[in-house]
């Protein structure tokens, strides 16, 4: 019994000495590498539109609205991966030269990420090749032009080119509304001239006649004498209009006063809310080619056109949509792949497949740039667009190769 004490006394006293020794510190990890601090400063992002143009302002307004919207409502959502996002705003004016320095800005001292343009194909043809020339990604939202892709493999378009727009016009004139001997009546600028040239093409492909063809300067808005020479010798069965929405409104205005009765065909450059205002119950009937389809039921598309109303009392067009598509993109990019790779930005893009925007699903991108997208049909119907189907057969909708 006195050795068990003994031997429990020992035991206990070892353990109270190695209870009180010193600890040795643990050895030093080797270091690792240090962690880059997660960014918090804004993503700048680019923008242009020809907001004061007198030609032009109310596509501008739109184009610029849509841009704001699209800024406001996802740094409502916290932003992109917890970065909020800054616009960095400029108006073009219609003016290339203006569009020039812009783009020189824009890569040079803004500090932008990326750039969007809501501008007409001349302002941005001329900005594409300073801004592909920067290694820097590019949007355009509406500009028809081939020029602007094909500036380089940073630039690409959210909308289909004029090249697929007047085909698809022709398409829809010949097969379905029966049109045999055609006139055109083009404003003289870009626009007019691609899809005047592509419609032309697409529909005597197809068995009708351009009968007559008639430029117009952006500034004209007097067209009596067309329209009484259309009347009296030429007696088209159609008139395709490729004009902005200025030109069209008193296009449509003037046939219909004068007479001329004979189904209207206009395109994207007429879906306007100006165009509605300016054209007033002269309006109705006339059919046209457009990006946006404001019956689509989606969430997408309904809560955008929700939300540009509540916010501006007015209503969102196509140049507005097509804007704000052009933000989503490129907000998609950047979830993706972030913003310190701009090269990464490009490919993310150029991958995107059946990306849901509010002027439709955006099925992919070609080698060059272009959107392929379905070409939608609208009707002014009691002095509203009116969705009177689509054209989705992918050898119209597809662009071809620069």
């Amino acid at each position: 019994m006195k050795k068990l004490l003994a031997l429990i006394l020992s035991l206990a006293m070892i353990f109270a000495f190695t209870a009180c020794a010193p600890k040795e510190a643990p050895a030093p990890s080797e270091p690792g590498p240090a962690e880059e601090p997660a960014k918090t400063e804004p993503i700048r992002i680019g923008f242009f539109a020809p907001v004061t143009s007198p030609a032009a302002s109310a596509d501008g307004l739109s184009a610029e609205n849509s841009a704001k919207l699209a800024v406001k409502l996802v740094n409502e959502a916290g932003g992109i991966n917890g970065r909020m996002v800054e616009l960095v705003n400029y108006d073009d004016g219609l003016d290339t030269t203006q569009a020039v320095s812009i783009a020189e800005k824009l890569t040079t001292k803004d500090n932008v990420v990326a750039v969007v343009s809501g501008s007409y194909s001349g302002p941005t043809r001329v900005a594409a090749p300073i801004i592909q020339n920067a290694g820097m990604v590019m949007v355009s939202a509406y500009a028809v032009h081939p020029d602007v892709v094909n500036a380089g493999d940073f630039i690409f378009s959210q909308s289909f080119p004029g090249k697929v727009q007047g085909k698809a016009g022709a398409e829809f004139a010949v097969k379905t509304l029966g049109a045999k001997k055609i006139a055109i009546i083009a404003v003289d600028l870009d626009f007019g001239t691609e899809l005047a040239n592509t419609f032309t093409a697409h529909a005597e492909a197809n068995g009708a006649k351009v009968v007559s063809v008639d430029k117009v300067a952006i500034s004209d808005n007097e067209f009596t004498a067309i329209i009484t020479k259309l009347k009296e010798k030429v007696q088209p069965d159609l008139i395709y209009i490729a004009n902005y929405y200025a030109h069209a409104a008193e296009v449509v205005k003037q046939c219909k006063l004068q007479g001329l009765n004979v189904p209207i065909l206009g395109t994207e450059g007429a879906d306007s809310w100006q165009f509605l205002l300016t054209a007033g119950e002269h309006a109705n009937g006339v059919y046209l080619t457009t990006n946006m389809n404001r019956d689509d039921v989606s969430t997408t598309t309904q809560e955008y056109i929700t939300r540009y109303r509540e916010e501006y009392d007015m209503e969102p067009d196509m140049v507005g949509a097509s804007a704000y598509d052009a933000f989503q993109v490129l907000f998609e990019a950047i979830r993706q792949v972030g913003t310190d790779d701009p090269a990464a930005m490009r490919d993310a893009i150029a991958g995107l497949k059946d990306f849901s925007t509010v002027t439709g699903k955006l099925i992919n991108y070609t080698e060059n740039g272009e959107a392929v997208k379905a070409v939608q049909i609208q009707q002014v119907v009691d002095g509203k667009f009116t969705s009177k189907g689509e054209i989705t057969d992918l050898n119209i909708i597809t662009p071809s190769a620069k």
